[in-house]
């Protein structure tokens, strides 16, 4: 066949199965579906998720650590359940019908979590004005717990698709197409963080001033929306085939190894197994270079003497060198991938104690008697994206390039490292800014304060920071593990990227449950009590900007040690 016949070499089809026509389907004609889906999906979710803390405080009636807890926990396994849902994209229903099926269990989560916080017999009952005295019982606690996870199971099977799945309308084989698909990344995450803006100022304001029903009505109407927009693209996607299951082909290097322990790997890497055809054995995948590193599983691909036949025909005793690689890159990436959990603690602070904080501090706007919901202070780590991304984009990229001669302007792990140095900063400013607070509080005796004359806009900063971060190493880690990721197993690294957050939020959650519990002996009120004007947050932000620094320095070792995958030909 020609060398360029009009349609795409990397393996990808139309919606009815055939080869995907280059002028017909995927680049930016498919993407404006998708980047439009993904905006109002995070809209919905940001809608809900900003200001849950502070439902979890005044409507479920939770402490301050329980309910911090309680949202680290729950958003943490917003990040877990994308390994689902990748595993069922890359082997067996792709990523179109993946986001399809999820999305109606996504959407089925915020119907019943609006239910929850408005239908009488279900939502947690309210004595006085506004959020005053509410109780919850066991059973309005339940419904919104179990809407809560059904949107955690719903977005397992978006998160890790969708980003991938806009890479895929980019051919990896054209060059002029491949350029386009670094920029994807960053207008991808502005696509979310357009969401975010709308979420956390027009959404939390309705959720504190309207009520819950409606602050969680309208995000779920914008799933609606999300659906709707992803689906009205189906004509123009490219569609990348499943490859059967990758957790079975990874079982069987292992097996074929183990069994093979006592085999010597020759030097001449010619000898190692691999098919004769140019197009891998595994569907949707390209051949992989063998590279020298974890050479125990290259026995996997050493031919026995004995029982060739056979075992040619086993592919538990006998693996082709792609399938070794597969499992190879997976490996490689997790040292990378480890370094991603600190920063996910220090971003998942905005969520909850940088909010915590937030409400101790005089809300209002200038001199007005508007006031402003503690969470909508995430707007300025929205803007900040907002603003980094195409600044990134168009000005620090051509610079970069001009040194580096690299067509992206970074690679990027270099774009993670300068994002995980930067977020150091975000911690050492919310801890200055305590610092200062709780020192106002001693000098004027404002213990009792529920809010102390020092303006709440004094967070901006910190959420200025942390969202400048988020451009440098977010973006970076989304493309990167795009990147290094083995053809058919895309969805599951990018699900893999995203369990960082996951274990983030877990860590957050361990570390609140140790300090509570270390600084509260003697009857101590410890580092983050209900009244935080007698507690010491600022303590515990400088414990995260201590261990962002030993993570940093963990990340360039990791970085300098790391081998990229080398890919071989093309699909057909």
């Amino acid at each position: 066949m020609a060398e360029d016949d009009g349609y795409t070499k990397d393996g990808t089809v139309d919606y009815c199965g055939n080869p995907a026509n280059k002028k017909e389907t995927g680049t930016w004609k498919a993407c404006p579906f998708i980047l439009g889906n993904e905006c109002c999906e995070r809209l919905a979710y940001y809608g809900m998720s900003t200001n849950l803390v502070l439902y979890f405080k005044k409507r479920l009636h939770q402490h301050s650590a329980i309910a911090s807890k309680n949202v680290s926990n729950w958003s943490g396994t917003c990040y877990i359940t994308p390994l689902v849902g990748a595993f069922l994209a890359d082997s067996y229903l792709g990523r179109y019908w993946t986001i399809a099926v999820f999305s109606i269990i996504y959407a089925i989560g915020m119907t019943l979590l609006t239910l929850s916080a408005s239908v009488p017999g279900i939502k947690p009952t309210c004595h006085g004005h506004g959020d005053e005295n509410c109780h919850a019982t066991t059973l309005e606690s339940a419904v919104c717990f179990l809407a809560l996870y059904l949107i955690a199971l719903g977005t397992g099977g978006i998160k890790p698709c969708v980003s991938s799945y806009g890479a895929d309308q980019f051919d990896d084989t054209d060059p002029a197409e491949k350029e386009h698909k670094s920029s994807f990344f960053n207008w991808f995450y502005f696509s979310i963080n357009i969401g975010a803006l709308i979420a956390s100022s027009l959404l939390v304001w309705i959720q504190d001033n309207v009520g819950w029903g409606w602050g969680f009505g309208i995000p779920a109407v914008a799933m609606a929306i999300a659906v709707a927009s992803f689906f009205s693209g189906t004509r123009l996607y490219r569609n990348q085939k499943p490859g059967g299951s990758a957790l079975t082909r990874i079982c069987q290097v292992v097996v074929a190894s183990i069994r093979k322990y006592k085999v010597e790997v020759p030097a001449d890497e010619s000898l190692l197994y691999e098919t004769a055809e140019t197009e891998s054995a595994i569907k949707g995948s390209r051949k992989l270079d063998h590279t020298d590193e974890l050479r125990f599983f290259d026995k996997a691909t050493v031919l026995a003497r004995s029982d060739k036949v056979k075992e040619s025909t086993n592919p538990w005793r006998l693996c082709t060198v792609t399938q070794v690689e597969e499992l190879k890159s997976i490996l490689r990436l997790l040292p990378v991938w480890a370094t991603g959990i600190i920063f996910s603690t220090v971003y998942g602070q905005m969520s909850t104690l940088f909010v915590l904080q937030g409400q101790t501090m005089d809300t209002r706007v200038g001199n007005s008697t508007f006031k402003i919901p503690p969470a909508s202070l995430s707007i300025f780590d929205t803007l900040s994206v907002i603003f980094w991304v195409p600044v990134y984009d168009r000005i620090i990229v051509p610079i970069a390039r001009k040194f580096t001669g690299y067509k992206n302007g970074l690679t990027q792990l270099q774009r993670m490292g300068i994002g995980l140095f930067i977020s150091i900063f975000s911690m050492v400013a919310a801890a200055i800014l305590e610092l200062i607070r709780l020192r106002m509080v001693r000098r004027h005796d404002y213990y009792q304060l529920e809010e102390i004359p020092m303006t709440i806009f004094w967070q901006v900063p910190q959420y200025f920071v942390i969202g400048c971060a988020e451009v440098f190493y977010f973006i970076g880690q989304l493309e990167f593990f795009y990147e290094q990721a083995p053809d058919a197993m895309r969805s599951f690294c990018s699900a893999l990227s995203l369990t960082t957050v996951a274990l983030g939020q877990y860590l957050s959650s361990l570390l609140v449950t140790i300090v509570t519990k270390i600084t509260t002996r003697n009857g101590r009120p410890g580092w983050i009590p209900d009244n935080l004007n007698f507690g010491h947050i600022d303590y515990f932000f400088w414990l995260l900007a201590l261990l962002s620094v030993v993570n940093l320095i963990a990340f360039l070792v990791v970085s300098m040690l790391y081998t990229y995958k080398r890919p071989v030909g093309t699909l057909r």
